[in-house]
């Protein structure tokens, strides 16, 4: 049984087709455009047919293309997106929390395979913009489209994901860490991605730096401990920082990440069941929802 979410347009127009054809982003480029048709045409539970039309494509290619990408059918990739489905896993989350903080557990938690630990700057680093911290970074291919990294040897300051290389990511990376000497190494940072999203992952440990408040750094090292697939609201997350009910609070600290998928914010959704918004486009936190359940 298929379940609706909030109203959606009545009128169903066919989506343009992409302008991002070079081989290894077009897949990607198809699946995202295909997810913001379900997203948006919910309520009318388009079949494949209607969902090929709207993306300029064949039933049998884009079936092929949709399931080879996300491991599922776009037709249960709709069942997932749907609200009635976020309320169950979101019911379903609570009581795993809830075990969770009874037992006192804390610390970070696994991403797959791949072990992440965090270091948090000290306030006189962040006073000074990264002083006395050397910066590479560069741009990668993902699976979820071009991205921007930044580290140093301490680990991973910045993940952007970046579908065109904007100069003013650049700009505002350099801004941010201005106290900070930088070097562009894009050949690493190919490598670097490479690891991130290698499927599967690599076992082994992953560093990230942390650049925040107490309090954001208590919000981002609680996400840490959200398994790859699952849902939480922010009332959730804030039980696990143990921040209280401070909810606007806990999105404010999200909205101020600056990892994108190893700090898994795509993992929180609204208590009523919305997907919510998301830094890096709701298309992309759908399917990256999706990607880590069949990873």
């Amino acid at each position: 049984m298929l379940y609706t979410s909030a109203p959606a347009s009545e009128t169903i127009h066919a989506m343009p087709a992409s302008k991002h054809r070079s081989p290894e982003h077009a897949h990607y480029r198809m699946v995202a455009d295909a997810i913001s048709y379900l997203r948006e045409h919910q309520r009318e539970q388009p079949d494949l047919a209607t969902l090929a039309r709207a993306v300029d494509t064949s039933e049998s290619h884009l079936q092929r293309v949709f399931s080879s990408w996300a491991g599922v059918s776009p037709k249960r990739f709709l069942q997932i997106i749907t609200r009635q489905y976020a309320l169950d896993a979101l019911r379903n989350q609570a009581s795993v929390l809830d075990a969770t903080l009874h037992a006192g557990l804390s610390g970070p938690g696994r991403l797959h395979d791949l072990t992440l630990a965090c270091d948090a700057m000290t306030p006189g680093e962040i006073a000074s913009f990264g002083k006395g911290i050397a910066l590479e970074y560069g741009w990668g291919d993902t699976p979820f489209g071009p991205a921007f990294v930044a580290w140093s040897q301490r680990g991973i300051c910045q993940l952007s994901f970046d579908n065109t290389k904007d100069p003013e990511t650049l700009s505002a990376f350099k801004n941010d860490w201005r106290g900070a000497t930088h070097l562009e190494d894009s050949a690493a940072a190919a490598k670097l991605l490479q690891r991130v999203f290698a499927a599967p992952l690599e076992r082994g440990k992953l560093h990230l730096l942390l650049r925040g408040t107490n309090f954001q750094v208590k919000v981002w090292e609680a996400l840490l401990q959200v398994n790859p697939g699952d849902l939480i609201s922010y009332q959730q997350l804030g039980a696990i920082a143990g921040t209280g009910n401070a909810h606007r609070a806990v999105g404010s600290a999200m909205a101020r990440n600056r990892i994108a998928y190893l700090i898994p914010c795509h993992r929180v959704i609204r208590q009523g069941g919305d997907w919510g918004n998301y830094r890096w486009g709701l298309e992309r936190k759908l399917a990256l929802h999706v990607w880590e359940q069949i990873a």
